[in-house]
């Protein structure tokens, strides 16, 4: 499914969202040389543990993206504030649509439709709108999602894991949540992995699938 990707698109409604929800698939498609933007829209000043500088998210998302192989070039931050999105659902949809006239990608990576949390949906309500044209897959974020399809299955090797693991280590302000814990990401893809007869794997909603 991923032999021949070009350009790939991942959109992140907070920093770390891409991470946890696809970066094992990220490194994967770095490995094939394929081109993999990643765009945040939050940096989630007010959600950030006392004790960090309000930048933090904006440094970290830097470093964790590196630690997939995506170079600075190809990382967009914008600083949306955290659970406004549906106020700003048609800013949202301008920026994407914007994306898809500026770079045309093969695929893109999104939130579930199912994710519970407001800005997770409206990422994903527009994003599905602004990509219509090309492959659109939803990405699992197991805490947020109370009704997921279980549709794509992206084999992953150790090594991606492993990156996947050293992006999210790098959210420092991050660690003290429990989907955080490395043993929890490993066992996550694990399960799906033994689920399609491969050692790890992530998952995913399919959307569209334009081939």
């Amino acid at each position: 499914m991923l032999h021949g990707l070009e350009r790939a698109l991942v959109l992140a409604p907070h920093t770390d969202d891409g991470e946890f929800g696809c970066g094992g698939t990220m490194a994967r498609l770095v490995e094939t040389g394929c081109e993999v933007r990643y765009v945040a829209f939050s940096i989630a000043t007010r959600s950030l543990p006392p004790g960090f500088e309000p930048d933090t998210l904006a440094r970290e998302v830097r470093e964790a993206t590196a630690e997939l192989g995506i170079p600075d070039s190809h990382l967009t931050v914008h600083d949306l504030d955290v659970r406004t999105f549906p106020e700003r659902r048609q800013d949202i949809l301008e920026l994407l649509v914007a994306l898809w006239d500026e770079w045309r990608p093969d695929i893109v990576f999104q939130p579930s439709h199912h994710d519970v949390h407001q800005d997770h949906q409206t990422v994903a309500q527009e994003g599905l709108r602004a990509f219509k044209r090309t492959t659109i897959l939803g990405y699992e974020i197991p805490w947020n999602n109370f009704d997921f399809s279980y549709g794509a299955y992206l084999a992953l090797e150790r090594h991606h894991v492993e990156r996947k693991v050293a992006a999210v280590r790098r959210y420092a302000s991050q660690q003290h949540r429990r989907y955080a814990d490395e043993q929890y990401i490993w066992n996550l893809a694990r399960v799906h992995g033994t689920n399609v007869n491969r050692e790890f794997a992530e998952v995913f909603q399919v959307y569209r699938l334009v081939a």
